[in-house]
């Protein structure tokens, strides 16, 4: 692999991770003043219109019936289940905190392969799993009452999308990718739409508010752009692991905009999540060069 596709999907892979965490960061400054629902429903309006017209000058638009597909269907669903879940919770934990936690999304992902997909997962990967999701309880650090429930929110949202990953894998090549964004972004819409009322209903927005929500829709944009071409360019194994670094962000506009203060407990935990995850990353890239390589020894001699 050239090198500079590497440096170019690291480049992507760190501007996606920045783009996400402004994000949320955005997504958080409103939750006081918008319930879960009316966020859902202006961001996903926002970046329905914005992601149609993208798939439009590609050429990516698809009969709706496509969007019919089991497997498409739940994936809708399970995008859609994030939303709510993270940003119910974002509004009630430290933004370091709740982006900490979503670093198991790997682990979980690699579980649920093993679990329903039959992927073979040798004793390393099970053992840094496990002592990943020690990692989620140092971060959770559970008090005499046991675990907020803003906290379990997130971990709820880790299985859930790595559902959500798991039904992308099952996606045909065939389908474009900017045709599932489209269909994901407005079920999504509606589904905020569906939940204004049962939140607490409509909220007058001020312009600071809509503006944020409006930058909040362009970042994540910019971010599943950003992270498409990441992973098409250069080693997989390599780029990966600078998804890490969207918890830089995380903790610094914690820090700086939030007045969030991490302490050792939650270093600790992050310490060891994203060790487990890059150790895992490290088997995955090791075990598909060695498939490679014994797909070559044994391929039809020339």
């Amino acid at each position: 692999m050239h090198p500079s596709a590497n440096l170019r999907g690291i480049v992507f892979m760190c501007l996606a991770m920045a783009a996400f965490s402004c994000n949320d960061a955005l997504v958080k400054s409103v939750t006081g003043v918008m319930n879960t629902g009316q966020i859902m429903f202006v961001r996903g309006l926002l970046t329905t219109l914005m992601v149609t017209m993208i798939a439009y000058h590609f050429g990516a638009l698809r009969p709706i019936r496509t969007a019919f597909r089991p497997v498409i269907m739940l994936r809708i669903a399970m995008e859609a289940l994030a939303s709510i879940t993270y940003i119910s919770a974002l509004g009630q934990i430290p933004l370091a905190n709740a982006s900490a936690i979503m670093q198991a999304l790997p682990l979980a992902v690699t579980l649920g392969a093993a679990l329903f997909l039959g992927e073979p997962v040798g004793w390393r990967r099970w053992a840094a799993i496990t002592i990943g999701f020690v990692g989620v309880l140092i971060v959770l650090r559970p008090g005499p009452e046991g675990f907020t429930p803003a906290a379990l929110t997130v971990v709820a949202c880790v299985f859930v999308t790595a559902t959500r990953d798991l039904c992308t894998r099952r996606i045909g090549t065939e389908v474009p990718s900017l045709f599932i964004t489209v269909t994901t972004a407005f079920v999504t819409t509606l589904v905020g739409a569906a939940l204004i009322v049962p939140f607490g209903g409509w909220q007058p927005m001020s312009t600071t508010s809509f503006a944020y929500i409006a930058g909040a829709s362009v970042l994540l944009m910019l971010g599943y752009q950003t992270i498409v071409l990441a992973m098409r360019d250069g080693d997989i194994s390599i780029i990966a692991p600078f998804r890490y670094t969207g918890l830089f962000w995380s903790i610094v506009i914690g820090i700086i905009f939030f007045s969030e203060t991490p302490d050792r407990w939650m270093f600790a935990g992050v310490a060891i999540i994203v060790g487990s995850g890059l150790y895992t990353f490290y088997r995955e890239s090791l075990r598909s060069r060695q498939a490679i390589a014994q797909r070559s020894l044994t391929g039809p001699l020339e």
